[in-house]
């Protein structure tokens, strides 16, 4: 069901997060918190798209 490739892509966002909550919390850095936080989405988006290029070439 997971890829490796899945793997990374969660770990990306894992770390996305981790990293806008330390700045958050521990920097009390707001604005680039939010900047960090704004990168996950993005990450999953391009997951989701890489995925579904993948699931068509199986289809060919």
């Amino acid at each position: 069901m997971f890829k490796k490739s899945d793997f990374f892509i969660i770990l990306a966002v894992m770390i996305s997060f981790f990293i806008s909550a330390y700045l958050w919390f521990v920097q009390k850095d707001a604005q680039q918190a939010i900047f960090t936080a704004i990168w996950i989405p993005a990450i999953f988006t391009f997951g989701i798209y890489f995925k579904l290029c993948a699931l068509m070439d199986m289809k060919k």
